[in-house]
């Protein structure tokens, strides 16, 4: 008994620990949410201050880990590039998050695959088309404005109308995910997707090569800039929104392409933190104006 009494003890003194490591950093402003990831996931999305139904443990946000998070940026930038509505990319997300959640698989039912387990034997293209997240999402809402009238349709009646599911009311229970990472991917919410990133693989000119060449094929055209002492990416914006939307991107792929930092504006996140935080020096990186350029820096080569 006193030993099942010292294993409790030293459970409840891990959990506080972990839980301490995981705790909100501060908050800046009324649209500035400063948080490190959730206990057990590698990334979270939060809705700001937001008027979003609470999700999960109650707490506003979305816990994923980084092939999820950015699985979604992807599916998020393809649909803005295309204009499609706020609507439209919460039933995107919704629709991934059922039917594959937000993982590209190889394979599903019968001979489903991808994020939207979408089926070369229902015309929805050859496999390793499907396989691409790019050409899936596109497919999906190429689909999707076909759809007589779906924009006053409930997200689980539209993703229905395009995947013929088995289990048509299965999306409506992603709506609130769904409607937190579009506000956040959107650029509606700033400072709103961090990532707690391992050490990176790719590193080095290579590195910053592979991120630019990702970028282009999220966003199409992308202005970049000019950026001294720094090997990584910078990106011309126009406004806050458009800024927030590369920031957040370029953290949701943070792991995948070696994004050592991601600077917007007076805000940074750091893949050592995992979080976002007021700009106190640059490290010697002219980034320019604040606020007209999103700069990623990448890990340097060994």
């Amino acid at each position: 008994m006193r030993g099942r009494t010292l294993v409790m003890v030293a459970v409840v003194a891990a959990v506080a620990v972990a839980l301490s490591a995981y705790v909100v950093i501060h908050k800046l402003g009324d649209n500035i949410p400063l948080r490190i990831p959730t206990l057990g996931k590698s990334c979270v999305v939060n809705a700001g201050n937001a008027s979003v139904k609470a999700v999960g443990d109650g707490s506003g946000e979305v816990g994923l880990d980084t092939e999820q998070l950015a699985n979604a940026a992807t599916i998020t930038a393809i649909g803005l590039t295309r204009k499609i509505p706020h609507r439209g990319l919460v039933v995107a997300l919704a629709t991934a998050w059922q039917e594959s959640k937000l993982e590209n698989l190889p394979d599903g039912d019968r001979d489903s695959i991808g994020l939207f387990q979408q089926r070369p034997s229902q015309g929805w293209g050859r496999p390793e088309q499907i396989a691409d997240p790019r050409y899936a999402a596109n497919a999906f809402f190429t689909a999707l404005l076909k759809v007589k009238g779906w924009e006053n349709m409930r997200v689980t009646d539209a993703a229905q109308e395009v995947q013929r599911s088995a289990h048509p009311e299965a999306y409506e229970k992603w709506v609130d995910e769904s409607e937190i990472m579009v506000r956040a991917l959107s650029g509606d919410v700033t400072g709103a997707v961090a990532c707690s990133v391992r050490e990176a693989a790719s590193r080095g000119p290579e590195a910053a090569r592979a991120l630019g060449a990702s970028l282009k094929l999220d966003w199409g055209s992308v202005s970049t800039a000019d950026v001294t002492d720094l090997v990584g990416v910078a990106l011309k914006v126009r406004e806050p929104k458009s800024g927030w939307q590369y920031a957040h991107w370029l953290v949701a792929h943070a792991q995948e392409h070696g994004v050592k930092r991601v600077l917007f504006g007076d805000m940074q996140w750091t893949a050592s933190s995992g979080a976002w935080a007021p700009v106190t020096e640059r490290g010697g990186i002219n980034a320019g104006p604040a606020g007209e350029r999103v700069v990623a820096e990448v890990y340097r080569g060994p």
